[in-house]
């Protein structure tokens, strides 16, 4: 991914909730192919994960004005948009494309979540982040890019061990012990 650099994805985020056009075909030429990648990581299929990404660039279009800034980066909420979307995508189409376990640990983190956000209004959700985003500064700083590469870019654990030159089994474990000790700072 590059770096976010000047670009201004809070007000990008605005201008399309006012129906500019431009601004979407900006965050989409500046984007796209990492959000593809994203996308694909997730579906495994280009062609599907390709529907992904226009399915999730029609609803950042349509969803944009929900965007909040006050409980996270525009560039973050497009990530998780495109993320959500594959998900969703494995979830409704489960028996057509086999998933590996940890694309299904990330499908039920991911329904937990939409559970969760549905049954609290979003004065509890904003506590919620902030507590999880204590919790994650908490964390070793290796654990916590493990975890956050797995959960925000949607990385595999082969992907985590490559990009951070980290063993692969050291990998499984930072992010398996630093989910176990979210879970006992969130509770």
């Amino acid at each position: 991914m590059p770096a976010p650099d000047d670009f201004d994805y809070e007000a990008a985020l605005v201008a399309c909730a006012g129906g500019d056009q431009a601004a979407l075909a900006r965050i989409y030429a500046r984007e796209s192919r990492y959000l593809l990648g994203v996308a694909l990581r997730i579906v495994r299929q280009r062609q599907y994960a390709e529907d992904v990404l226009h399915d999730a660039f029609v609803a950042i279009w349509q969803r944009a004005g929900t965007f909040d800034a006050a409980r996270g980066a525009g560039r973050g909420w497009i990530y998780s948009v495109v993320r959500n979307a594959a998900l969703s995508w494995v979830r409704n189409n489960a028996r057509d494309v086999p998933v590996d376990e940890e694309t299904a640990t990330a499908l039920e983190d991911g329904m937990a979540v939409d559970h969760h956000a549905t049954t609290r209004d979003a004065a509890e959700t904003r506590v919620e982040l902030g507590r999880l985003d204590g919790c994650l500064d908490q964390l070793e700083p290796g654990r916590r890019e493990c975890i956050v590469l797995a959960y925000v870019d949607g990385c595999s654990h082969g992907e985590i061990a490559e990009r951070t030159k980290t063993p692969l089994g050291t990998v499984k474990a930072w992010i398996q012990r630093g989910m176990r000790a979210l879970r006992e700072c969130m509770t």
